[in-house]
C-alpha cells in the first residue's frame, strides 16, 4: 500500500473516530437533559443573572434538586445546597461552556437545570437552545438597546434575536412591559408552538421586596413568582427560595464610607449599563439618597466598549443631568465622551477626567471625589464597565473598608441558613440508604 493510500485510511479512521465521539457525547449530553423535570434558559438584554439565581433559589426551595449556572459579572456554578463555584476559563468564554457545566454537574438526582444564555449573535442562540439547553421554559428578561452589532438597530430586531432562544412547545416567561414588543415575543413563540405568559410586576407587592437586602427589581421577582406557578410550587416558598439565593456580585448594595472625612454612599451599578436600565435605576435610587447630597456619576468606559461610552455621553446631558451634579470620567475616551457631553448642554466646569488621561493614584481619587462634595453627604455612582485600571482601584478600596467581618459572595452561598430544602430531602434520602445498609 502506498504512503499515500496509508494516510488516506489514518485520516479517514480519525475522522470516524471524531464522529463516533461526537455522536456519543451528543446522546450523553441529550441523556442528561431528557432525565430533569425542569429546564430554564434564561435570555434577555438586562437581568440575566439575577433572574438565574432568582429562579434556581425558587425551585430548590419548591423541593426541586437544582442546578444553575450564570455567566454574569463573575460566571458560577451554583450547586445544588446553593453553594457557589467559580468558573475558571483558559481564555476566552465560549458557549462550549454550557456542554462542559451539564457534563460534570447534571447528576442523576438532579431535577432542574436554570442557566443563562452565554450566546449573543442569533445564529448561537438558537444553536445554545436547540442543542445545548433545550428548554421547556425561555425567559426573556427584557428588551433593551445593546450588542446591536449583533443583534439589531432597533428593539423589535433585538426582539427577534432573542426570541431565537423560544422552546418548541414550551413556555416562555418575559417581563418586558411595552405592550407592542410583549406582542411580537407572544407571535415568535407562537410560531414554535410555545405561550408567552407575562411576568407582571403588579403582582409583588412591596411586602415582598424587604427581604433582599440589595437593590431588586418587581420585575425579576414576578419572573421567580411566574414560574413557581406553573411549576405548582406555593407563593411563600417562591419568596423565601428568592430571599435565600445569594446576589451577583454585579448586583447594587448600598453602602456608606467615610471619604476623606465626607460621608459618601457608594453605588457600584457598573452592570448596568443600557439607557433604560439605568435611568430606572436613578428614578429607584434617588429618594434613597441622603437629603442634600452631592450626587457623581462616574462614567467608566473600557477601550474595547466606544460604543457603550459614546451612549452614556449622550445620556448625561439628555437623562442624566437631573441626577447628577458631577461627572467623572475613569479608563478610555475621556476626551471624545468630555466633548459629546458639553457639546449638549452639561456643564464642562461639572465634567472631571480622572481616567487614563491622567492615570491618577487611588489617593487623588479620593480627594478629588471628596473635594466635589461641599457638604457633608455625597453620592458616588460607578457606571457603564466594571474593569478598569481607576474603578478596579475604587472597588479594591471599598471592599477593604468593609472589614474582615464582611462575607464574599461565595462564603455567603456556604451559609447553612441558606440551604433548601431539596437538599435537606436528599440528605434524609441518604441517611435512610445508610442505616439499611447497617441493617443489611
Amino acid at each position: 500500500m502506498s504512503a499515500a493510500l496509508v494516510s488516506l485510511a489514518i485520516l479517514g479512521a480519525l475522522a470516524v473516530g471524531l464522529l463516533l465521539y461526537w455522536r456519543i457525547a451528543v446522546v450523553g449530553h441529550h441523556g442528561r437533559l431528557d432525565q430533569l423535570d425542569v429546564r430554564v434558559h434564561v435570555n434577555g438584554i438586562r437581568g440575566k443573572s439575577t433572574v438565574t439565581r432568582l429562579v434556581a433559589g425558587v425551585l430548590r426551595e419548591g423541593g426541586l434538586v437544582t442546578v444553575a449556572k450564570t455567566t454574569g459579572s463573575a460566571a458560577r456554578i451554583i450547586e445544588r445546597d446553593g453553594e457557589e463555584l467559580p468558573i475558571y476559563r483558559r481564555g476566552a468564554a465560549t458557549i462550549n461552556e454550557q456542554l462542559d457545566v451539564v457534563a460534570a454537574h447534571v447528576t442523576r438526582d438532579v431535577e432542574a437545570l436554570v442557566i443563562e444564555c452565554m450566546a449573543v449573535r442569533p445564529l448561537y442562540q438558537q444553536y445554545s437552545q436547540d442543542y445545548m439547553v433545550r428548554s421547556d421554559i425561555t425567559v426573556i428578561t427584557n428588551v433593551r438597546e445593546d450588542h446591536q452589532e449583533e443583534m439589531g438597530e432597533t428593539l423589535e430586531e433585538i426582539a427577534d434575536s432573542l426570541s431565537m432562544t423560544i422552546p418548541r412547545d414550551g413556555v416562555l416567561i418575559t417581563a418586558e412591559d411595552r405592550e407592542h414588543l410583549r406582542d411580537r415575543l407572544r407571535r415568535n413563540a407562537e410560531a414554535r408552538g410555545s405561550r408567552l405568559v407575562y411576568a407582571d410586576p403588579a403582582i409583588v407587592d412591596d411586602e415582598d421586596m424587604r427581604g433582599f437586602d440589595y437593590l431588586q427589581f418587581k420585575e425579576n421577582v414576578a419572573i421567580g413568582l411566574t414560574i413557581a406557578r406553573l411549576v405548582g410550587i406555593r407563593r411563600q416558598e417562591a419568596l423565601r427560595g428568592m430571599w435565600k439565593s445569594v446576589p451577583d456580585v454585579g448586583v447594587v448594595r448600598l453602602r456608606t464610607y467615610d471619604v476623606n472625612g465626607k460621608r459618601i454612599l457608594w453605588v457600584p451599578m457598573f452592570a448596568a449599563n443600557d439607557r433604560e436600565s439605568v435611568v430606572l435605576t436613578f428614578e429607584r435610587l434617588q429618594p434613597m439618597f441622603p437629603a442634600g447630597s452631592t450626587v457623581i456619576g462616574i462614567l467608566n468606559n473600557r477601550r474595547d466598549r466606544g460604543r457603550r461610552a459614546e451612549l452614556f455621553a449622550h445620556m448625561v446631558p439628555n437623562d442624566l443631568a437631573p441626577y447628577l451634579d458631577h461627572v467623572v470620567t475613569f479608563g478610555a475616551y475621556e476626551e471624545q465622551v468630555t466633548r459629546i457631553m458639553t457639546n449638549e448642554g452639561y456643564p464642562c466646569e461639572r465634567i472631571h477626567q480622572l481616567g487614563e488621561t491622567v492615570s491618577p493614584s487611588l489617593e487623588r481619587i479620593l480627594a478629588e471625589i471628596a473635594a466635589l462634595v461641599p457638604g457633608r453627604d455625597g453620592v458616588l455612582l460607578g457606571m457603564v464597565n466594571i474593569h478598569t485600571d481607576q474603578a478596579e482601584l475604587l472597588l479594591e478600596h471599598f471592599d477593604h473598608l468593609r472589614g474582615t467581618g464582611q462575607r464574599s459572595e461565595l462564603e455567603e452561598s456556604r451559609d447553612p441558613a441558606r440551604m433548601p430544602a431539596g437538599v435537606i430531602r436528599l440528605r434524609r434520602q441518604a441517611a435512610r440508604r445508610g442505616g439499611h445498609a447497617d441493617r443489611a
